[in-house]
């Protein structure tokens, strides 16, 4: 079973950065963020494939970066441009393996990590 770890959250003015780690005992196909906010539903962030595709929800496009280091195997999530409404838990998943088809829904995903914290003050 694939075990995932994310750190890097924090307390943040609006417009500055973080940088949020997920550290994985391996990767699968496909590895996604996925944040929820206080009292809101989980909500899709971005993904990246194993051969480098990656995808992001409007909402954050153009401000976040996700990537991954192979050597490490930890996945990034680079946060600029931050909005109070980015405020949320931030979770890593990992797709199952076996599967071949990478989303922005939650079925492909079957490990998740604890969360880590972002709160964006205005």
């Amino acid at each position: 079973q694939v075990q995932l770890v994310e750190s890097g959250g924090g307390l943040v003015q609006a417009g500055g950065s973080l940088r949020l780690s997920c550290a994985a005992s391996r990767f699968t196909y496909c590895m996604a963020w996925f944040r929820q906010a206080a009292g809101k539903q989980r909500e899709w962030v971005s993904y990246i494939t194993t051969v480098g595709t990656t995808m992001y929800a409007n909402s954050v496009k153009g401000r976040f970066t996700i990537s991954q280091d192979n050597a490490r195997n930890t996945m990034y999530l680079q946060m600029n441009s931050l909005k109070p409404e980015d405020s949320a838990m931030y979770y890593c998943a990992a797709a199952a393996e076996g599967g071949s088809l990478c989303s922005g829904a939650e079925w492909p995903y079957n490990v998740w990590g604890p969360g880590t914290q972002v709160t964006v003050s205005s």
